[in-house]
């Protein structure tokens, strides 16, 4: 039976997630260590009891809500990478491993190709480039057809497909009035307005990635031990080179996480494992994959059930 290890991304964190885990090895040690870093209490943040300007020693400004995505991004991290240390030892190695969006760079973590250390150093300026390249917006659609949205698209400047959940599903991402066009006159079922910042996975974040880009190049990734679908290409990869290059193209690329999908049958996977909170990824792989079976791992209980 082949296994996928998939991670989900920003819109899965909830307040009291860290409860699930904190009893991990190292788990205390890793949140401390995250804090030290964002100079902010990020299990505070994450327990909902922290309050604004409420940080570690040294810093009164540090923003206090989950949903700020400086603070989102590296709480994720910080709850799936826990649970893929404990899973690591508790079993075998997966044959793939996906994240989506700011998953990926689980995803990477978990197939060895940096440390927990570079992975939290990641987050930081990630998130913090994100935040900072603001003045988009993003809608998610439901139930479409996928012709009449390409033609949208393509004849309205500013406006991108950002995540390609599914064949039901997108987030459409660009300037206000080009997302809020489409959106509108496109045939659909349900168009949610997103609450973010900015226009992620879109041109608008050119500068942003150029940004992250010069960091990663700072950056060693080793090849990785398990094959990488990335965002930007959802084809098995393990070298370091080009994970990195993955990489550095997902901030302005979108996210082809239909295609990942489609790509598991194609490489044998029959069962998807979601590590971290909630079960957004497994509802759309049991949507969309026939046969293929999904759990999820998303606090230290359920690493025994």
């Amino acid at each position: 039976m082949g296994i996928a290890w998939v991670f989900p991304g920003q819109g899965s964190q909830k307040l009291g997630m860290a409860a699930g885990v904190i009893d991990l090895p190292q788990a205390q040690q890793r949140f401390e260590l995250a804090s030290e870093l964002l100079g902010r209490d990020l299990l505070a943040i994450c327990e909902g009891t922290a309050d604004e300007g409420t940080a570690s020693e040294g810093s009164n400004d540090g923003p206090s809500d989950l949903n700020d995505t400086r603070n989102t991004q590296p709480a994720l991290f910080v709850i799936e990478s826990l649970l893929v240390d404990e899973l690591k030892a508790r079993s075998g190695p997966p044959c793939l491993v996906a994240g989506h969006s700011v998953g990926e760079l689980v995803a990477l973590y978990a197939a060895g190709v940096f440390d927990v250390d570079t992975g939290l150093k990641l987050m930081k300026i990630r998130s913090e480039l994100m935040a900072a390249a603001g003045g988009g917006a993003m809608t998610a659609v439901m139930g479409f057809d996928r012709d009449e949205l390409d033609a949208l698209v393509a004849a309205t400047e500013g406006v991108v497909v950002a995540n390609d959940n599914s064949s039901a599903q997108v987030v459409l991402s660009g300037s206000p009035e080009a997302v809020a066009s489409v959106s509108g006159q496109l045939k659909c079922k349900r168009a949610i307005p997103l609450a973010v910042s900015g226009a992620f996975h879109s041109p608008f974040m050119a500068e942003a990635a150029t940004a992250f880009g010069d960091v990663l190049e700072t950056v060693a990734f080793a090849d990785a031990e398990i094959p990488v679908l990335s965002n930007t290409d959802p084809r098995p990869e393990t070298a370091g080179a080009a994970l990195k290059q993955r990489l550095r193209n997902q901030m302005t690329s979108g996210v082809r996480w239909r295609e990942t999908m489609d790509a598991f049958s194609r490489h044998g996977i029959t069962s998807a494992l979601e590590i971290g909170p909630g079960n957004v990824l497994s509802g759309l792989i049991k949507r969309s994959c026939e046969g293929l079976s999904t759990s999820q791992i998303g606090t230290a209980a359920d690493l025994t059930s």
